[in-house]
């Protein structure tokens, strides 16, 4: 028989590549959408990589649809899924003073608290079997941090912290937790984060130059390497017996986050509002001010 493995978020990018890898391999996979259009796109891409997968229509933002969903996968899986990919995950391009409290919310729930919410929903049927992975998706974002990407950066960092606590809890039972941290890749996330850059730039005075800045470079993906790098190394994560806790993927990954953990931060700090285009904004800010005092002055 062969191992059941649940991965969220799998209408594109890194999901939607470890949902194929996996279903190509052999496991027995559930892959969630948020829709049945993206249901039904997921399940002919299967079929024209000659291989299938179930889908299944979930928002993880929905505690009880979660539930039933879950509920539904354990009856098909007699007890539950042997494994979890918790991918699902969304970005917040923005200045932390651009960004409202309902959107950040929303985005602490799709990529901090849902994770935890399927954690505690796949756990107790692992217990009983005495094995199990948890394989939490975050970002190299958790550690070098970007002007512009302190929410996600900080809903990243979180999953990472709530991960290392789960994997101490869990592993007395045979369950392992693995974080995954990538660094950029090509994905509609990016060219949804350029798309609300811009959104971002129509209306904001003070970062409108950062936010184009931002946008052009994440609009130009073949600078980023495919998710099937990703996904390869999470089948890697659930093919070997005794998984490493971490796994950085990227040398943008592995150089970034070691940077920013060694360079002092008034040096990074410099470097990172440079290439932002943020030191250049709030100089030409100030030169405006100290031109519109001169103008006031009688």
């Amino acid at each position: 028989m062969s191992r059941s493995v649940v991965v969220t978020g799998a209408s594109s990018g890194i999901g939607q590549a470890t949902a194929l890898q996996l279903a190509g391999a052999g496991y027995e996979v559930f892959a969630t959408v948020r829709s049945e259009e993206k249901a039904d796109k997921l399940r002919a891409r299967a079929e024209e990589e000659g291989t299938r997968l179930r889908t299944m229509v979930l928002d993880v933002t929905d505690g009880a649809r979660c539930a039933d969903v879950f509920a539904e996968i354990a009856g098909l899986t007699g007890g539950g899924p042997w494994a979890v990919v918790n991918n699902a995950g969304t970005a917040l391009p923005g200045a932390i003073e651009d960004v409202d409290e309902d959107q950040a919310r929303r985005l602490m729930e799709v990529n901090l608290h849902a994770p935890a919410r399927i954690a505690r929903l796949v756990l107790p049927a692992m217990r009983h079997r005495g094995d199990g992975r948890i394989v939490n998706v975050s970002s190299v974002a958790a550690r070098a941090v970007m002007p512009f990407a302190g929410w996600y950066s900080t809903s990243k960092a979180g999953l990472s912290a709530l991960s290392h606590a789960l994997r101490m809890e869990a592993a007395p039972w045979g369950v392992r937790v693995v974080l995954v941290e990538p660094g950029f890749h090509a994905s509609p996330m990016l060219e949804n984060a350029a798309d609300a850059f811009e959104r971002r730039a129509s209306v904001s005075s003070r970062y409108a130059d950062c936010y184009r800045v931002a946008s052009r470079s994440l609009r130009d993906s073949s600078r980023y390497p495919g998710p099937e790098r990703v996904a390869r190394a999470i089948h890697r994560v659930l093919a070997t017996p005794r998984p490493r806790a971490r796994y950085v993927l990227g040398t943008d990954a592995r150089v970034g986050g070691r940077l920013d953990s060694l360079v002092p931060y008034a040096l990074s700090d410099r470097v990172k509002s440079a290439a932002t285009g943020l030191s250049s904004a709030a100089g030409l800010e100030g030169l405006l001010a100290r031109a519109g005092g001169v103008h006031r002055r009688p």
